[in-house]
């Protein structure tokens, strides 16, 4: 390791008590336009006359499915207004409350995606046997100390306000002959509710939540006190050791991953589903965390860390970032095509919905620019990848845009008409944002920022692209 050696292998992030403050900033302006947005909804009353159940708009049945079709759409249309008709009956309509519990749940389920990508991102290190990006897998895993709060906030957020995010969660439904029972529904509620009665307590679909934040804590702190020890301890085996733990993750995070993004995301949409979900919800979750990383480690290089990251690393960074804004967009297009051409009211309801609303329609456009095309646009050339001030602003734009996505996937099923984007939206994203980036940073700060033992350390430094 002649070459390695000539760099400070022992170095650590200072977090500055200025950068501290430039964070603390940006949460305090966070939560003024929070309070701000809680005072106008409080207020105004915002859309308050109109339902604010599961989207309330009239969606016709596609034409050229004939009688069936159409049936089955003026089915899919009672069901729609029986449902927000329900969810005004029992909760005396719309209440400034609900949008800021649905703003919780888009924080809490977006947030969580990135910090366990960060994870995930340095388990895919040890299984693949990379050794280019050795100097940022401290990057990488710091994302992973958000977890903890993380699952904390998202099961509180269930028991507190469960109820008006999860129509599935009243228990009329489930009595067959009653006024609002819903068979569709009745159908899935051993999902929910087994091994208990359904419409009871939901004890399926909360120990999965509770197992899935439990298992992505253990590896966390398995993996990072494995390479932090590795740093004590030097030789080879625990490299060996944090591959076996990794390919071990990876596996779980297979499955955990596509039915979280069903149990919090898809569920609100209770009538819907899309086969390849799971795929969407983690395209959406590693590009926005492969962006996280692209920006912190472009703030610690900036700031002097970091020497042998150089334009080559930041290229393969820009690469990862280009190449999966483009897969997420396949996945979104191929649902969108999918459905669209199959034409069957059960499942273009949902696009229906959002394209028609005044409130989000407008939405899928920004969804698909911002995650689409200006990365595509920008970051289409070799140069490109290779200088900060791109990958600045698309990474930014990209972190942005993907929270525009959970937007759309939980605010229509959740507030119907009474959504959109306001004060309260931009202040809780801010507030959220920076106290994540508080979190990540306090972690990366205690401990070496170069995994100083790896045995591929030396790769990293001969890296070149």
């Amino acid at each position: 390791m002649a070459h390695v050696t000539n760099f400070n292998l022992d170095q650590k992030f200072d977090f500055t008590a200025a950068l501290k403050k430039s964070i603390m900033l940006m949460g305090g302006i966070g939560a003024i336009l929070l309070v701000i947005g809680i005072f106008t909804s409080m207020g105004g009353g915002e859309h308050g006359h109109e339902a604010a159940g599961h989207g309330t708009e009239h969606v016709e049945a596609p034409a050229d499915h004939g009688d069936h079709a159409a049936e089955a759409g003026h089915a899919e249309e009672s069901d729609h207004h029986a449902e927000a008709a329900h969810e005004d009956e029992g909760h005396g309509g719309y209440h400034w409350s609900k949008r800021f519990f649905a703003n919780l749940w888009i924080n809490n389920v977006y947030f969580a995606g990135i910090a366990i990508i960060g994870v995930f991102f340095f388990a895919i290190q040890y299984a693949a046997q990379a050794g280019w990006a050795t100097a940022i897998l401290r990057v990488m895993i710091s994302f992973g100390n958000w977890l903890p709060f993380a699952a904390i906030l998202m099961i509180v957020t269930y028991f507190i306000a469960g109820h008006d995010l999860f129509h599935w969660t009243h228990h009329d439904l489930f009595v067959e002959g009653g006024a609002h029972y819903d068979k569709i529904i009745d159908g899935k509620g051993g999902f929910f509710y087994w091994p208990l009665a359904k419409g009871s307590f939901p004890i399926f679909w909360v120990a999965r939540m509770v197992i899935f934040f439990g298992l992505w804590i253990f590896f966390f702190n398995k993996l990072k006190n494995l390479s932090f020890q590795e740093d004590l301890n030097g030789g080879t085996s625990y490299w060996y050791n944090i591959r076996k733990w990794s390919a071990i993750f990876l596996v779980i995070f297979a499955v955990s991953s596509s039915i979280s993004a069903w149990d919090w995301v898809m569920s609100i949409d209770t009538h819907w589903f899309s086969t390849l979900f799971g795929w969407y919800v983690f395209a959406s979750w590693f590009v926005a965390g492969l962006s996280s990383i692209t920006l912190v480690t472009i703030m610690l290089k900036e700031r002097g860390y970091l020497e042998m990251f150089n334009e080559n690393h930041l290229h393969d960074l820009g690469k990862f970032v280009f190449g999966f804004s483009i897969f997420w967009t396949y996945l979104w297009f191929s649902q969108f095509l999918l459905i669209y051409y199959a034409n069957i009211p059960e499942e273009s309801v949902y696009f229906i919905e959002r394209l028609s609303s005044d409130k989000y329609g407008a939405f899928i456009f920004v969804n698909l620019i911002m995650n689409f095309v200006l990365p595509f646009l920008v970051l289409m050339t070799r140069d490109a990848k290779r200088h900060t001030i791109f990958l600045k602003v698309v990474c930014t734009l990209i972190i942005i845009g993907h929270w525009v996505d959970f937007f759309l996937m939980v605010q229509p099923g959740t507030l119907g008409h009474n959504g959109g984007v306001g004060f309260m939206e931009i202040g809780m994203f801010m507030l959220y944002g920076s106290v994540v980036i508080m979190v990540v940073l306090t972690g990366l700060s205690k401990k070496n920022l170069i995994a100083k033992n790896h045995p591929m350390l030396e790769e990293t430094y001969h890296h070149h692209i």
